[in-house]
């Protein structure tokens, strides 16, 4: 399990927030722009340091203010796909899925480079640049470096968010395959209710820097509807 506790100030947005996720499955962090959404995903790669509180990944404590243990990024095995993809223009698709690879031991690995190639169907695309890519295939390539890094927690900030809904509906199917094949939690940041009940396993709500609910995304369902 991936507990979240943590306290943060950034402007003048206090969060004050906890969710728990589950070992396997799609964890959805939902709500508005500005509501901590990022901050919270961010402090769990390491990214930012909270000003209190803890976060532990099982029995690894990545931090906790009370006994001033903070793990860096580069030691948590946190997979993160952003919303660009961030690929290496000059580097090749099977040069940047290898790229990942490198970022974990052999002893750490969950997955080999023809298992993520065959899952996210990008076989065709290995030979080719990042600049040839459609923005959906640029994303399933993302995908794929993050995996092959072996990361224990696979964080998904808005990946659909410069797509249109054609390239996101070439996407979305394989975040819930993921979740499925590949057994690691996953955090996805997003505010688009329809994307959350398509992948998403357990819901956790956040207005204003605070948990307004959380629970499975068939309890859930109404309360994002508004139905």
């Amino acid at each position: 399990m991936l507990h979240v506790r943590i306290r943060h100030r950034i402007g003048s947005l206090r969060i004050d927030a906890g969710f728990t996720a589950p070992d396997r499955g799609v964890t959805a962090l939902y709500g508005p722009s500005g509501s901590g959404k990022t901050t919270l995903v961010n402090a769990v790669a390491g990214l930012v340091r909270p000003d209190g509180g803890r976060i532990a990944a099982g029995e690894r404590i990545l931090f906790d203010s009370a006994t001033r243990t903070f793990v860096p990024p580069e030691r948590r095995r946190v997979g993160y796909v952003f919303q660009d993809g961030r690929l290496f223009p000059h580097m090749s698709v099977r040069s940047n899925l290898v790229y990942g690879m490198r970022r974990g031991t052999a002893g750490e690995r969950r997955v080999n480079l023809e298992r993520i190639v065959d899952l996210l169907g990008i076989g065709g695309l290995l030979g080719r640049r990042p600049g040839t890519l459609s923005g959906g295939e640029k994303q399933r390539v993302a995908i794929g470096r993050a995996l092959l890094a072996s990361p224990r927690i696979l964080l998904m900030d808005e990946p659909l968010a410069s797509l249109d809904p054609a390239r996101k509906d070439e996407v979305l199917p394989f975040v819930s395959l993921l979740a499925r094949d590949i057994g690691l939690p996953i955090l996805y940041v997003s505010h688009s209710v329809d994307e959350i009940l398509r992948v998403a396993d357990v819901v956790v709500h956040l207005v204003g820097g605070r948990c307004a609910a959380s629970g499975r995304v068939e309890r859930m369902l109404l309360p994002l509807t508004g139905s």
